[in-house]
């Protein structure tokens, strides 16, 4: 007789058989959706970020002939790249067409008329775009060349003028009437002055500033002007004026002289440079875009960039760099319109482009077959536009982000206007002429200090609560204060970021003494309770059951907390004349910002205390239980017990859990943002504020333009942060693994 086993057990096994593969596929395609993920936001931060690493290049364009018997004193372009203008000595402005079909078609031409010969030619810094010819006479005449953009037929039109920014008049520089020999100008439109530099026929070198005010009746422009002249010795052979008119610039031979020509009633020398190289001569000089530095070139190739730094006799002009070209022609130097890109020329046709900043030469190659007469540079400086012999060539340039390079973003770098080398964000400003300072240090600097200040204030804590709670604590008193911790977790970051800048800033500030008090009694209060309580009959002791002495603490902590604020005015009075803060900035020489490092630990300290406490609390319980037990039948105390054997076990967890916390205060965004002063700054201070990776991402993304160098540089940022966590969990990872290894035998 056979016996068949019953179709019911049958069935069971094999729909947990179904159950258990499917589950299995499940959470396999989930982890790897989740790796998938993560490499997908990995490779689209390259993707955005990529761009701001790639090589600059200079490609021609095209090229045409120009009337070989005719001279050109100056070329330039418009903004869009589509027509040039080139100026002739005899006045003569022409435009040509310089993208598209008609390429080399000349437009139209204007003549400037001068009431005397033309001795020489200047032009203003390239972001004024203005040209002058000095004459005979003693006067310079301003010219602009002008383009107005119109849509017709559904296209867009340029058409070029011609504009006198001073009026058709000339302007009289020199009243003894002697020819305008060298000269230099700026006008500065919004305030309708004129600085102009000029180095007269009989060797005078004189200063001139001119004022336009507008006539109430006539409604014409009235000029007046001042005019100083300046003492210098020797052959002038270049000059040069700030666009502020603040500095005027004068090259007799190898010798550079400054002049602080901010009051033209007290013009002074302040400085002169001995700037050429030994066993070299100066054969160029250069004003960098925003004029705040100068660039010399020698005729061993070197070329180097100076500008004002303070010293002990005030701020004085100093060689910062030097870029070694290898080029011993150099005929010119070109600087772009808002960026501190410039370019060199020379007479085989060569053209080098440099960044100064990052110290990068970005590209050099041959576009010539003749020396280069004239270089002029886009307003968007994707193009210039230059003259080589008879030959008008245009070229394509691609060099989005020159102000890139590792230098620049990890190591100090010597930027304009400050005394040292330095670790600088400041990505923004008002300014035309600012140089964007995009270094990663301080605010990655930043991050590791606001989680480590975290970290101090949350991990004693937390896994302190979390030994004392899984260990300890009764299962009725656990069963209470687990969910309630961990419903902490689920406060928004946001509101606990408010309540520190608005509240928790402001109390610390007012009541430091306190707070220096709550971190000493506090611990010392908790001393005393648990000896006094050792110390009292078992009869008294018994009567709290096991586990729930913490309740005995809650007094104590309050009570410690209310005679530290009680005591603040009287500290406050007796140790630090009553002032703290004032004793912390004048006395320790320490700087005090009320959103500080102190205001982000205990914040965001408090965000993190719940991720820690859960996971460790978690661990800690989780031990097996005959392993306590046996250790206590052994004869162990529980302190022994819980030392040597609970936190052992527990070692894996209890780590997974600190690592935990502390990506979770490294990616946190909305707590340093509204907690700190968001300074990026180089600072242990715990009184100083500091500014964040992920804060600094969520404060400028928005004001950022798409495909900037500012935007990919956050992108960047977002890579470094995303970088950190993972370095973080992979140790994380590695460490608990060894501790499983290790302790698993236990």
């Amino acid at each position: 007789m056979s016996s068949n086993p019953p179709s019911v057990e049958f069935n069971t096994n094999r729909n947990r058989l179904i159950k258990d593969k499917v589950a299995k596929y499940s959470i396999t395609a989930g982890g790897t959706l989740v790796l998938v993920a993560l490499l997908l936001i990995f490779f689209y931060l390259l993707y955005v970020v990529q761009p701001i690493f790639a090589s600059s290049h200079v490609e021609v364009r095209n090229q045409f002939a120009l009337p070989e018997t005719q001279e050109y004193v100056a070329a330039g372009m418009e903004e869009q790249g589509e027509i040039a203008y080139l100026f002739t000595p005899t006045g003569e402005l022409s435009y040509y067409t310089i993208k598209g079909e008609k390429f080399g078609t000349k437009l139209t031409s204007f003549n400037v008329e001068f009431d005397a010969p033309v001795t020489s030619f200047a032009r203003t810094a390239p972001h004024q775009a203005m040209y002058a010819y000095g004459l005979e006479n003693g006067a310079i005449k301003v010219v602009n060349p002008k383009f107005e953009v119109g849509f017709a037929n559904n296209g867009r039109t340029i058409k070029p003028s011609i504009a006198y920014p001073l009026g058709e008049s000339e302007v009289m520089i020199d009243d003894e009437g002697a020819s305008i020999r060298k000269f230099a100008f700026s006008y500065v439109a919004d305030d309708n002055q004129l600085g102009v530099l000029a180095l007269t026929g009989d060797q005078r070198l004189l200063f001139s500033m001119l004022a336009a005010e507008e006539n109430m009746f006539s409604g014409e422009m009235e000029w007046s002007s001042e005019t100083a002249e300046i003492a210098v010795e020797g052959k002038v052979d270049e000059l040069l004026i700030s666009p502020d008119f603040s500095r005027a610039f004068v090259r007799v031979a190898n010798k550079i002289y400054i002049y602080n020509t901010r009051d033209i009633e007290d013009i002074t020398r302040i400085q002169v440079l001995a700037a050429n190289q030994e066993n070299a001569n100066l054969v160029k000089m250069q004003l960098l875009s925003g004029a705040n530095s100068l660039m010399l070139v020698n005729d061993n190739g070197e070329i180097s960039q100076w500008f004002e730094i303070n010293g002990d006799s005030g701020r004085k002009f100093a060689k910062i760099r030097a870029f070694a070209s290898g080029d011993k022609e150099i005929s010119g130097l070109y600087s772009e319109f808002y960026r501190r890109t410039f370019f060199s020329t020379n007479n085989q046709g060569d053209l080098s482009l440099y960044y100064t900043t990052s110290e990068n030469k970005l590209w050099s190659g041959k576009v010539a077959d003749a020396a280069i007469d004239f270089f002029a540079v886009s307003p968007r400086s994707n193009a210039a536009l230059m003259l080589a012999g008879n030959q008008l060539i245009v070229v394509d340039i691609e060099n989005e982000h020159p102000e890139v390079s590792w230098s620049a973003l990890w190591q100090e770098v010597w930027y304009e206007g400050y005394p040292e080398p330095a670790y600088i964000w400041q990505s923004t400003s008002a300014s035309d002429d600012f140089e964007a300072k995009l270094s990663l240090v301080p605010i990655s600097f930043g991050t590791i200090k606001a989680a480590m200040y975290a970290m101090l204030f949350a991990v004693p804590i937390a896994l302190s609560a979390a030994i004392y709670t899984a260990y300890f604590m009764s299962p009725e008193q656990r069963r209470i204060v687990k969910p309630t911790v961990e419903i902490m977790e689920a406060l928004p970051t946001v509101i606990l970021g408010f309540l520190a800048g608005l509240w928790l800033a402001p109390l610390i500030e007012s009541h430091l003494p306190a707070i220096m008090l709550i971190l000493v009694l506090t611990p010392l209060a908790i001393i005393l309770t648990a000896f006094f309580w050792q110390n009292l009959p078992e009869s008294i002791r018994h009567k709290v059951p096991d586990g729930s002495h913490s309740i005995l603490l809650i007094p104590v902590v309050l009570l410690a907390g209310y005679i530290s604020f009680a005591l603040s005015p009287a500290v406050e009075l007796w140790v630090f004349d009553g002032d703290v803060r004032r004793y912390i900035t004048n006395e320790l020489g320490i700087d005090f910002d009320q959103r500080n490092s102190l205001v982000v630990g205990i914040a965001m300290g408090f965000a993190v205390i719940p991720t820690i406490f859960s996971i460790a609390e978690d661990a800690v319980f989780s031990v097996p239980k005959h392993l306590s037990n046996g250790s206590l039948a052994l004869g162990a105390t529980q302190w022994q017990t819980l030392v040597r054997v609970v936190l052992l076990t527990a070692s894996p967890g209890i780590f997974s859990a600190v690592m935990m916390g502390l990506g979770r205060a490294v990616g946190e965004t909305m707590i340093v943002l509204m907690a700190t002063g968001n300074t990026p700054i180089m600072d242990w201070s715990i009184f100083q504020g500091m500014r964040t990776l992920a804060a600094n991402i969520a404060v400028e993304m928005p004001e950022s333009e798409v495909g900037s160098t500012h935007y990919r540089i956050l992108f960047l940022a977002a890579f470094v942060l995303f970088i950190f966590t993972f370095i973080f969990n992979t140790i994380a990872e590695f460490v608990r693994q060894r501790l499983r290894e290790k302790y698993s035998s236990l």
